[in-house]
């Protein structure tokens, strides 16, 4: 039988895989990480433009409230029942009597 020698390896091959495995893992780690930090910055503009929307809907429902109010505030009618309820305004040989409101928690 014939003995088979086992060639070793150089040690300065196994330095260059030592150095080229440690260089693998640090850039692999800085890709990683820049482009976690990208998906979290997507995620944020994902959720902002989420609520965005939701304020531009209720800017939008506040904006058909106001131009029925402005087409309201066109009536003269409107207007003078409007004063003479909010503001107490009266016309002329009128009289304003004020009663205290009925309080139900009694």
């Amino acid at each position: 039988m014939t003995v088979k020698k086992v060639k070793r390896k150089p040690k300065k091959c196994t330095f260059r895989f030592l150095v080229f495995g440690v260089f693998s893992i640090v850039v692999i780690s800085a890709v990683l990480g820049s482009i976690s930090k990208v998906w979290i910055n997507i995620y944020d503009k994902y959720r902002e433009k989420e609520e965005l929307e939701n304020k531009l809907v209720l800017l939008k429902e506040d904006g058909e409230t106001l131009s029925i109010d402005v087409e309201k505030l066109q009536d003269p009618e409107y207007i003078a029942r409007y004063l003479r309820e909010k503001y107490f305004y009266s016309t002329e040989g009128e009289y304003i009597i004020r009663l205290p409101q009925a309080n139900s928690n009694k």
